[in-house]
């Protein structure tokens, strides 16, 4: 064997040993169902997606609803139904069968009396029998002295006989774990190495709370030790408690995962998004007639991560692409701030795109159909809602309009509600054979359709402006709304001539 075909195995068997020993990326989103879905989340959701996407890893959708006191009804359903809505595909979670679950914190308490134990052999975690009255005394003492407000770590010091007999008289304690002030710095793949003693500003913190549940602190880091969590992406406010999760970590003696934390989402005047703001909910939007795609490129133009070409906007872009432009190491560590004049036009572009596809113009098509029927539920059998006139409207209106809901406006109503009834007009019905005739040779855009008109009307000794009033009525049954010749265009040569035949002669010339 040659000395290049031994180097050439060596190599190889290296990058094979390698392969397998590299640890498989997996990211999870685990928010609380205390609310719904609101744009925040969903970015810290689509960021842990495009990463795990990117990286052939999994992305774990856990919910943490250890607060039973807030929970939502159906937050959960919802929450997972808003995901899928946007595109986010669930490789693990509630409703996601796999080796890892369950994947409500509520279902997995036997683990964390399970791990606690482990804190409270080795000496990490204490209990702590403190009444509320005694802690809300500290707090206020410390208010008066000026000084920060925590725990004074007064159980740390009970001895082995003390817990005994506290446990034997009182079954109302919480167990703590002990911090401690020989911290290191981490590194955060946003914002670099980080240095944050905890216990400048903190008493050692509750980690399993007297009614039994855990605190997100403890079935935080728990949950991503026994899920295989390779990497946490999350909001910037967790950042200061990054320090108290490591060393729950190392009391535990487990590997870290990898952190990184995401700049605030902010609105366009700076102010920070609030869960109060009705419409910053997913299901706002989707209310509203904004679609998916272009929600999800709204928020990815806020607060970088993205290689693209400069000069270029608005762009909407797909999953894929998205996708291939994602570098983790590209986001901002300064606020992101929205920019909501955007999210019109990414509607508009994805209305464009879904109908430039075959098969996803017929699912718009069928989406507009069901918009329509929804506005005029009493009229159903008095509106024009065939595929092809429905399609034909989509192709005509499709730059014009930034949501499906536009179509609706009533403005527009002419677009879908047939006129009833005959509309007298004053000349003959050869002259008006005449006009339809004209109109069948005419290309129908707004201009031509115009000019024949007003030809029309000045060779037959018409009165334009009444004449374009009674063919207002017959087109549309409205009295206002756009100029004749443009809702003709709209409208289409066939429509517009099938509803000019309504027009009866009452003066034979």
């Amino acid at each position: 064997m040659s000395i290049k075909s031994v180097i050439n195995k060596k190599i190889w068997s290296i990058f094979i040993r390698r392969c397998h020993t590299q640890k498989e990326i997996r990211v999870r989103f685990a928010p609380s169902p205390t609310g719904y879905l609101h744009l925040g989340g969903l970015r810290t959701a689509f960021y842990n997606f495009l990463f795990a996407k990117k990286h052939n890893g999994k992305f774990i959708l856990r919910i943490e609803d250890t607060d039973q006191s807030r929970l939502v009804k159906d937050a959960t359903e919802k929450l997972v139904d808003d995901l899928q809505w946007c595109g986010l595909k669930i490789d693990e979670g509630p409703f996601f069968s796999s080796k890892y679950g369950p994947y409500k914190q509520s279902e997995r308490l036997s683990l964390y009396r399970k791990e606690v134990k482990k804190l409270l052999e080795n000496g990490n975690a204490y209990y702590c029998f403190c009444s509320e009255k005694r802690l809300e005394l500290l707090r206020k003492d410390a208010i008066r002295s000026r000084q920060i407000a925590k725990y004074d770590n007064k159980c740390r010091h009970l001895t082995p006989v003390e817990i005994a007999e506290k446990l034997t008289k009182s079954n109302q304690f919480c167990i703590r774990f002990k911090l401690h002030a020989d911290i290191k710095s981490f590194k955060d793949i946003i914002y670099g190495d980080i240095f944050y003693d905890v216990t400048q500003n903190e008493g050692d913190p509750i980690i399993i709370k007297s009614d039994g549940f855990p605190t997100y602190h403890f079935a935080n880091v728990v949950d991503d030790h026994h899920m295989k969590i390779s990497h946490v992406f999350r909001g910037v406010e967790w950042q200061i408690s990054t320090t108290k999760h490591l060393q729950l970590y190392k009391a535990f003696n487990w590997e870290p995962p990898q952190f990184g934390h995401l700049p605030l989402l902010i609105n366009s005047d700076g102010t920070k998004l609030s869960k109060r703001q009705g419409d910053i909910r997913i299901s706002q939007y989707r209310e509203n007639g904004i679609l998916p795609m272009a929600l999800i490129n709204y928020i990815c133009a806020a607060g970088g991560g993205f290689k693209r070409v400069q000069g270029i906007s608005p762009c909407l872009y797909t999953f894929e692409e998205l996708t291939k432009q994602f570098e983790i190491k590209n986001v901002n560590s300064h606020p992101s701030k929205l920019n909501p004049t955007l999210l019109e036009d990414y509607n508009r572009l994805e209305i464009i795109r879904l109908m430039e596809d075959p098969a996803t113009k017929n699912e718009l098509v069928s989406d507009v159909r069901e918009i329509i029927l929804q506005k005029y539920p009493n009229i159903k059998n008095s509106l024009e809602v065939d595929r092809q006139h429905i399609e034909k409207v989509l192709n005509w209106c499709s730059n014009r309009i930034f949501r499906l809901h536009d179509l609706v406006k009533d403005d527009l109503a002419f677009l879908w509600i047939k006129p009833h009834g005959e509309v007298e007009i004053d000349f003959s019905q050869d002259k008006l054979e005449d006009l339809i005739f004209k109109l069948e040779d005419v290309q129908f855009k707004k201009e031509e359709i115009y000019q024949t008109l007003k030809a029309f009307s000045k060779e037959n000794d018409i009165k334009f402006s009444k004449m374009m009033r009674t063919l207002r009525s017959t087109l549309t049954g409205l009295s206002d709304g756009p100029g004749v010749a443009e809702m003709m265009e709209i409208l289409g040569k066939e429509t517009s001539i099938k509803r000019l035949t309504r027009l009866k002669t009452v003066n034979t010339k």
